[in-house]
This record gives structure tokens, sequence and C-alpha cells, in this order.
């Protein structure tokens, strides 16, 4: 096996969200309480939501930029790769990447689609959710079948209508949502009332995944203002680790064999000692804590319900027999600044190559399409175009060398260059929050 065999799926991109989202997906009358892309007098561009402003369109989406540009911004359409936010594009960086398929999150909805949870009108965010999900699965998923892989966001501010929404998208073919890995965090139950029942039922019914992304409800603290803000890059992927072990005691996963949850953007490298933890735990306390795993350990359970995924991750790869085979997947994490586009291919190839050939075909592309339920080589016409090198092939006119996109600079104006702050990125944000109240 050489690097252009390899195929690979990525469990973990995400969209920004294009002009055109809402045009074929509500009527004329729903129109009219729509969304609607504005620019202000700073070039800024912004959707308007029940009158209110919504940040940064494009949060993250530096793919592309010279490193040196990298950061929170950009802050406008002409500012992104153009791959970002056009689905066209997106299959011609995919080519360029050797990336078969990939499983993408929300960005101005928020990962779990916060946003129209905060609706004073809540029929109106119905309608706008259920526009969201015909649009992403439709158009986004539906313009090039086989290259990207459905996954739905839900109203789970209504338990109803979120059990009724789900069996919508399964009908269309999708089988993966978009949740909170923390909802008592967002207004809603914990995971451990009986409040989720109905939703842990409907996902096993119809082998739906829980997607579970970072920052979904729990974030990564910063330490303090001053804390450069390489400390909190740091501990954002594993700080999934919290809601991670408040999933693994979810009484559903015993009643459900086949409920699965994906840690989305959360690394593996922790695993192994997370899982450790997790036995000794139950083992040393069970008796006055009362869990009770059915004659199991938590690590089984974990074994049988959780996927993870990596971007580059050398020593849980090392770990595999602690964490896996079957429960790990790769993640490109398009356009955000982690992605090592274009050179996934290769970055991942150096990663696995070492490994048994079953195994790197497990984590490269089986387990994601066993687990989404997603026939690629089917919809694609045939595994041999589905390959890295047949893709790169493909993609290889597409230009990818490094470009400046401009776009401000976290620091004060006139302040001379100095390491980036906790402190730099918390007041750009309150500067959004002030300008969309």
């Amino acid at each position: 096996m050489e690097m252009n065999d390899i195929i690979i799926v990525s469990v973990d991109d995400h969209i920004i969200e294009p002009p055109t989202m809402w045009d074929q997906h509500l009527t004329a009358a729903q129109k009219e309480f729509a969304p609607k892309l504005l620019r202000d007098k700073n070039g800024k561009d912004y959707w308007l939501f029940e009158d209110r402003q919504v940040g940064n369109v494009g949060l993250n989406a530096v793919v592309g930029r010279m490193r040196e540009e990298y950061g929170c911004e950009p802050i406008s359409f002409d500012q992104m790769r153009k791959g970002a936010w056009d689905i066209h594009a997106r299959i011609e960086d995919m080519n360029a990447n050797g990336i078969l398929a990939g499983l993408n999150f929300p960005s101005v909805v928020a990962f779990d689609g916060i946003l129209f949870h905060q609706f004073q009108n809540k029929q109106n965010a119905l309608t706008l959710l259920k526009a969201y999900n015909d649009w992403h699965i439709d158009e986004w998923c539906g313009s090039y079948p086989g290259r990207n892989i459905p996954n739905a966001i839900v109203p789970y501010w209504d338990i109803n209508a979120t059990v009724e929404e789900i069996r919508r998208v399964v009908k269309k073919g999708c089988h993966a949502i978009s949740f909170s890995d923390n909802p008592s965090l967002r207004g809603q139950p914990s995971i451990h009332d009986e409040h989720w029942e109905p939703l842990w039922k409907v996902c096993a019914e119809n082998n739906v995944v829980i997607n579970i992304h970072i920052g979904s409800g729990a974030s990564a603290p910063h330490a303090s203002a001053a804390s450069p803000i390489d400390a909190w890059i740091v501990t954002m992927p594993i700080s999934i680790v919290n809601s991670a072990a408040d999933w693994l005691f979810l009484k559903a996963l015993q009643r459900y064999p086949n409920l699965k949850v994906s840690l989305s953007e959360g690394g593996i490298g922790w695993i192994p000692y997370f899982l450790e933890r997790a036995d000794f735990t139950f083992e040393h306390h069970h008796a006055w804590t009362y869990s009770d795993f059915g004659g199991r350990k938590p690590s089984d359970i974990f074994r049988e319900h959780f996927m993870t995924c990596f971007i580059e991750d050398k020593f849980g790869l090392k770990n595999l027999d602690a964490i896996g085979e079957d429960n790990v997947s790769y993640e490109c994490d398009y356009p955000h600044s982690d992605s090592v586009w274009p050179e996934s291919a290769s970055g991942l190839w150096e990663s696995v190559k070492d490994l048994p050939e079953r195994v790197i075909n497990k984590i490269t592309h089986e387990n994601a399409l066993k687990l989404f339920n997603f026939d690629a080589f089917g919809m694609m016409g045939g595994r041999d175009k589905c390959t890295a090198g047949a893709l790169r092939k493909l993609g290889e006119h597409v230009d990818t060398a490094p470009k400046s996109y401009g776009g401000p600079a976290p620091l004060q104006p006139g302040e001379a260059r100095r390491p980036v702050t906790s402190g730099d990125i918390l007041r750009m944000f309150e500067e959004v929050a002030k300008a969309a109240a």
C-alpha cells in the first residue's frame, strides 16, 4: 500500500453558510422572516436574524491563508477561500487534498444549531431549521453524491419536534445529527433526564449517530486574560473529555445497544488514560456511587458506542490497542486553522503507514462509512475512483498556494507586535457581541 492508495473520509469539517442558503427552501411568505446577509460600513458581512446581528460569518475559516494571518477572522466572504462556502469549490479543494467525503458542521447557526433556539418566534425558528436541513442535505450534500455525509441539526428546545425532524431527515437519507455536548448548559435538561428518552429511542431505531462537537455546550476555559492564546488552543480539543465522561455514564447506552455517539474534533491521544481512569473509578468507587454497567466496565461501553477522530495524533495511533481500532476515524477540519489542507493525504499517510493495512483502511474510511451508513463507493461508481491518488489527479489544476487575504489583527491599533493572549481574542468576541446587541 502507498499513499495514493489510501481512501480518506473526514468526520469533522465545517461549512460557512453561503448567501444563497435560503433561496430554494422557503416560500415567498417565509422569506419575509428569513435571515438576511448584510455588509456594514467597515466591510464586515453579517446575518440579520429577528433584527439581531449574528457575529463573524467566517469564524476561523482561514484555510489557504498565510499562517501569519490565522486567527478568528475572516469577517467577509471575500476574505475566505471559496471552498469554505461554495460547494463546487469545496469539491475542488477536497480533490486537491485527496479527501473522498466529509461530514460538515454548521458555523453561523453554531455547531448544534443553538441560534434557532434563541429565536423569540419558535415557529419561525422551526421553519428555518427545517429549511437549513433541506439546504444542507439536498444542495450541499446532494450536489455531489458520495462526497459529503448529511448531518442535520434538531430543534431540541422541543423534544417532539426533534423526534419528528429526525424521522423526516432519515427519509432523506440522513443518519447523523449534531447535538449539544451538554444541553444543560443550553438551558435544557441534563442528558440523564428522562426528558431525552424519545431522542435516544428514535436515534437507535433509525441508526442515527449523535455528533457532539467541542464547544457545543462546554468549552475549553481561558486560564486568564493574560494567558497566551496558544494555551487555550492546546486544550481546546481535549476539552471534550468532561462531556465524554458524562455521556459514558448515560444509561441509555445500555438500553440501546446500537446508539452511537461521535466525539467531534477531540483527538484521541487522551483516550487510553481516560478509559483506564474510568475503569479504575468504577471498580474503586461503585460500591458507594451505585454506578452500574450491567456486569461490564466503562471501557466496554465506550468501545461499543463511541467514535473518536484525529487530525495528527501520533501518540494515539501508537496506542490503538488501548482505544479500539473500530473507534477511530480521521478528521480534516477544513476550513479551520487546525486543518493541514492541502497536505492531509501525505500527513495522514506518514501517521498510519506503519500500521497493518487492515487497520489503515478502518481508521481512514471504513469506520466512518459504516458508522454513518454512507455508501460512498456505490455513489462514486467504484472504489478505484475514491482513492487519494485518483482524487488528487482530478484536483491537479487547483491552486493551493497560501495567499494573503488581509483582515483585522487581534492586537490594538498601533500596538507593537507581541504574543497574542486570551484577552485579545475575548475582547474581539466582546466587540462582536456589542455590535450584535
